[in-house]
């Protein structure tokens, strides 16, 4: 029996030219997979067809758009995935979805093999393998361009050779990965990190430089996710789609960042997500009003470590699995709604309320009605500074208390 190889298919050149290279490299048939997760472009059914015209004996497609927002996409915005405190995650989220179908095809295909894109010095690389074999041990993988010395003139040369039906003339300078979380953008002038990024670069949002009248929005979360923008209901997919829109006109997203790569190499990434960064900023907000203090300080941690989790490729680990169980519970009382005004690429909260807030008037007031007792204050501030007080108490019998020598008080009027 023939063995059977499954390619995740973007529909572009090289992926195009994998299908017949893995063919003669291997003796394998390939089955094309291609995943739509908001990238746009062209139809499905035209990218099906390319991969069958190319070679393929067969073609899986798959609109994951909803999948992918709803499965992928929210547990980030629950978990504010921000690795180093700025990426929302754009390639990271995806690289999951898209495994899951590969998975699925080269079960329902009796592939033994699964095949990417990836070249062998980036993050994805990591992400697809360590997924695959994560949800299916059995199944090897492969990268034509890494295992196979697929090139970028190779692939061209053998496009026109075999006349393929893919554009083989069209370089775009940048690298561009894109999907309904956000667009990443790097390669080109951009690997000077000293060059700054250029209008072309951009195509999710507007030049915050000039941006329209301020865009005011409420957006409504129940237990951690938007339902509801200006009080219409909405999906987690309408709800992303909805932010790029009016987020995206005010130039919020932009993000220019030297990264670390998983491989051990910084890279310089440019990334567009209005969407992300502007649910991302409210659900934080309303997080401030509903978590308890100590599960807030708590959550931080885990956030930063369930973001690296994903960015490093380990979305199906055990580890990611136990912190998802953590995040989710937290997210019992994040219900309620936040009014926050987009403007000049800023995505600024200006209103909150909830029903389960921890937030109460009455105590924060410093007006009539206020009912917090301040005479409790001293004993409490007795008590919490017992351990300070005695350290230093310690110091100065032992002679290592703090000099204050150098210290003159300037007494001049």
């Amino acid at each position: 029996m023939t063995e059977r190889v499954v390619l995740a298919y973007s529909g572009g050149l090289d992926t195009s030219v994998a299908i017949g290279w893995i063919g003669e490299a291997t003796g394998a048939e390939v089955i094309a997979v291609a995943v739509d997760v908001g990238q746009g472009g062209e139809d499905l059914e035209v990218i099906r067809q390319r991969a069958l015209d190319c070679g393929a004996v067969e073609a899986y497609i798959a609109d994951a758009r909803e999948e992918f927002a709803t499965e992928y996409c929210m547990p980030a915005l629950q978990a504010n995935g921000l690795y180093l405190d700025r990426y929302p995650l754009v390639s990271a989220l995806s690289r999951p979805t898209i495994v899951k179908h590969l998975v699925r095809a080269a079960r329902q295909f009796g592939a033994t093999t699964v095949a990417h894109g990836c070249t062998g010095k980036g993050n994805d690389q990591v992400r697809f393998e360590v997924g695959i074999t994560s949800l299916a041990p059995d199944l090897k993988c492969l990268a034509p361009v890494r295992d196979l010395a697929l090139t970028r003139e190779k692939a061209i040369a053998y496009a026109e050779k075999h006349n393929l039906p893919i554009e083989t003339t069209k370089h775009n300078p940048f690298s561009i990965d894109q999907n309904v979380w956000g667009r990443a953008v790097e390669t080109g002038f951009l690997e000077d990190i000293w060059n700054g990024p250029t209008k072309d670069v951009y195509n999710y949002t507007d030049d915050p430089a000039f941006p329209p009248v301020a865009d005011e929005v409420v957006i409504t979360f129940n237990a951690g996710i938007p339902v509801a923008i200006d009080g219409v209901a909405v999906t987690p997919l309408q709800a992303i789609q909805e932010m790029n829109r009016r987020a995206g006109a005010q130039g919020v997203g932009r993000i220019d960042i030297v990264e670390d790569r998983l491989v051990g190499i910084k890279s310089r990434e440019i990334y567009e997500a209005p969407g992300a960064i502007a649910l991302i900023a409210a659900h934080q907000e309303l997080e401030n009003v509903t978590l308890e203090r100590e599960q807030a300080r708590f959550k931080r941690q885990v956030e930063q470590r369930w973001t690296e989790l994903v960015y490093d490729g380990m979305w199906f680990s055990p580890l990611k699995r136990s912190l998802d169980t953590f995040i989710a519970d937290t997210q019992r009382y994040v219900t309620g709604d936040i009014r926050m005004t987009l403007h000049g690429g800023r995505a600024t909260v200006t209103g909150r309320k909830s029903e389960s807030s921890l937030y109460d008037f009455n105590l924060a007031t410093y007006d009539e009605g206020d009912s917090f007792d301040q005479s409790q204050a001293r004993g409490f501030i007795e008590i919490y500074g017992l351990q300070a007080k005695l350290s230093a108490a310690r110091d100065v019998k032992f002679g290592n208390g703090v000099d204050l020598s150098g210290f003159t008080l300037n007494t001049e009027k």
